[in-house]
């Protein structure tokens, strides 16, 4: 990671920002179950899987565990992959029933580094599906790195090709009080960068992060990120 100060860059984009208030779900349940079915969609298509489970009555652990995967796939189909999602969720809801009694309270009061590699050991769960349940479902600090936060990290020159998620992880966490509220918005407004302005169709001369381009990079025309 090159010239950045995650607390000045902080700093910034709060000011720019403002509170985000975000993960948007009703219960920590919710967000774990879109943490889940968020994978190479969009949040709307989350919501509408979401709306359709709430309307069944199956937003518990308990519940979901307890349902026939051919049903669960067809309630969450708006999230696309619905069979493949249907089973990642079995898997992240039987862990929480067989290990935690469906207990998210007790889930959650496992210590941190155990937990995490507890949800990385479920097959489905990658570092950003995992690190998102527990910074937003379990308010517990473990910084998110997600395809938003690595397109800006790279486009900004503070990252580069090599560098990958356990590093860039690393980086915000040795860097920054370990205080779950401030990873919480940190994230949320690298989505907010990252949705309004540094799309694949960059937005660079709108968009509050303009001044820390790299120099040889020219603001006047749009960049294209894979």
């Amino acid at each position: 990671m090159r010239s950045l100060d995650p607390i000045s860059l902080y700093e910034g984009l709060f000011a720019a920002l403002g509170p985000q208030e975000w993960w948007p779900a009703r219960t920590k349940f919710e967000v774990i179950v879109g943490a889940v079915l968020v994978q190479n969609t969009a949040w709307k298509n989350v919501e509408r899987a979401i709306t359709n489970l709430r309307k069944a009555k199956k937003l518990t652990p308990r519940a979901l565990a307890a349902m026939p995967q051919d049903e669960l796939s067809e309630l969450i189909r708006p999230a696309g992959y619905y069979r493949m999602k249907a089973r990642r969720l079995k898997n992240v809801v039987g862990f929480i029933t067989e290990q935690y009694g469906g207990s998210l309270k007790r889930m959650f009061a496992t210590p941190l580094p155990e937990l995490r590699e507890a949800l990385l050991a479920i097959h489905g769960v990658g570092p950003e599906t995992a690190d998102s349940i527990l910074l937003y479902a379990g308010d517990l600090p473990s910084f998110v790195i997600d395809a938003y936060t690595l397109r800006i990290l790279r486009r900004h020159g503070w990252a580069g090709e090599t560098d990958g998620y356990a590093e860039l992880k690393q980086f915000f966490e040795d860097r920054l009080p370990a205080d779950a509220a401030l990873f919480n918005e940190y994230h949320a407004m690298f989505v907010r960068i990252g949705h309004l302005y540094c799309r694949r169709e960059a937005k660079c001369e709108a968009c509050p992060l303009r001044d820390t381009l790299p120099s040889l990079r020219p603001l006047r025309r749009n960049i294209r990120a894979p």
